[in-house]
C-alpha cells in the first residue's frame, strides 16, 4: 500500500530543493533592494541596464561634501579637471 518506488530519492532531493529556494528568494531579494538603492558605492543601474559611473567631477564634489579633502585641494582639483576638459585632445 503507498508504494512508490523512488520515495527515498525524493526524501533526499526535497531539502537540497527548499534550500535552493530559499537562496534564490533571498538573491532575489537583495539584488532588488540593492538595485533599487544604488548600492553601497553609490552606484546603480540606469534605465538601460548599463552600470552608471560617477564623473571626476561628482567623486570630487562627493570627497569635498565629505570634508575628506579641504577646499584649497577641492579648488586646485577643480581648476585642473576644468582644465583638462577645455584641452583639445
Amino acid at each position: 500500500m503507498y508504494y512508490w518506488d523512488g520515495g527515498w530519492a525524493w526524501m533526499a532531493f526535497a531539502p537540497l530543493l527548499g534550500i535552493a529556494l530559499i537562496a534564490l528568494a533571498v538573491w532575489a531579494v537583495i539584488r532588488l533592494t540593492h538595485g533599487a538603492s544604488g548600492g553601497a558605492s553609490g552606484r546603480g543601474r540606469g534605465w538601460e541596464g548599463h552600470e552608471y559611473r560617477e564623473t571626476p567631477e561628482e567623486i570630487l564634489d562627493r570627497r569635498y561634501a565629505s570634508g575628506e579633502i579641504d577646499t584649497d585641494t577641492y579648488t586646485e582639483a577643480r581648476d585642473r579637471l576644468a582644465a583638462h576638459r577645455s584641452s583639445p585632445r
